[in-house]
């Protein structure tokens, strides 16, 4: 070798030691976080269709997915409506068949001057498989609508396949005291009166998360609250919710189950955490640090890759 060749092989050497302290001493620059997926919620509403029951109640549900998928079935918390699931559609398998509820008294379904227990509730989406001729679903439900999963988990379990509770609770063991929420929603509920104001404080506050959330849809969650009748409201609140004993028919919950919380939920205190952690003790367990009540608005592609992590799962 010359020794014009060493003297550019030194220069090579030289310029590489260079360009590499440039860029250790250079600040780095995260790629911009991809704008959010969104389906468009006038296009959502749109799609709803219903369908009239044997026991007399009709329930308006949104079909999507693929239709010879996986069926799976979303159920909506207490006050909300199919909508509450759309910050999590778009980052959902797109090999399922989703079949997006409104429970009775909420959206477009019927709403009956009774009866609002967990197992009527329950019992609908029984039948609305039965319509759908749904052998076998998946059921994923959040607050209320987990309560409503467990039920329907617990009376038909050759129906369900794999279970999901966002934001559940297994509620107090016997004999023990009642814990109260942070939120104590169930005092300020029975304050209210209608009309309904969907911008008053409570609303407002029934409806905050830790992480903010598109406040268009916010705004039309509330507003589709507030047309709800408050007899509906108090009729849940007193039949679905805190008349449920939970605890006695949890043992009968076989399905393979995943239980995601907010760590910061105001409204599933710890200890109402902890019965349905112990009640289900092989039941898969994942907790988002500092989000709230409703996980799946403030991290949908985070709750969405455990639920589809979950179900995807052979086992």
């Amino acid at each position: 070798m010359g020794h014009g060749d060493l003297r550019t092989r030194r220069l090579g050497a030289a310029l590489a030691l260079a360009f590499a302290a440039c860029a250790l001493a250079s600040p780095t620059f995260a790629a911009p976080a991809p704008p959010p997926l969104k389906i468009d919620l006038d296009a959502f509403d749109a799609a709803k269709k219903a369908v009239a029951l044997p026991n007399g109640e009709t329930l308006a549900y949104v079909e999507m997915g693929d239709p010879a998928g996986k069926p799976v079935v979303l159920i909506h918390g207490y006050t909300d409506n199919a909508r509450d699931w759309v910050p999590l559609i778009p980052y959902l398998s797109k090999s399922d068949r989703l079949i997006v509820v409104d429970i009775r008294g909420h959206g477009r379904s019927s709403k009956p001057d009774c009866c609002y227990t967990r197992l009527d509730f329950a019992y609908d989406i029984k039948l609305l498989l039965d319509a759908l001729r749904v052998d076998k679903a998946d059921i994923v439900g959040h607050s209320l609508g987990s309560i409503i999963t467990q039920t329907f988990a617990e009376y038909w379990p050759e129906r369900t396949r794999k279970v999901v509770l966002v934001a559940s609770t297994g509620g107090p063991k016997p004999g023990a005291p009642q814990v109260k929420p942070q939120l104590d929603y169930a005092a300020e509920i029975k304050k209210l009166k209608e009309p309904i104001d969907p911008d008053s404080p409570f609303m407002i506050a029934w409806w905050d998360s830790p992480t903010p959330v598109d406040p268009d849809f916010i705004r039309r969650q509330r507003k589709d609250a507030a047309q709800i009748p408050l007899r509906v409201w108090l009729a849940v609140l007193d039949q679905g919710l805190t008349g449920a004993d939970l605890q006695a028919t949890l043992p009968r919950l076989k399905a393979p189950t995943l239980l995601i919380w907010g760590s910061a939920d105001p409204i599933m205190a710890p200890e109402v955490r902890q019965t349905l952690i112990d009640a289900l003790p092989q039941a898969k367990v994942k907790i988002f640090p500092g989000l709230g009540h409703n996980p799946f608005w403030e991290d949908p592609q985070g709750v969405a890759g455990a639920v589809n992590g979950f179900l995807d799962d052979g086992g």
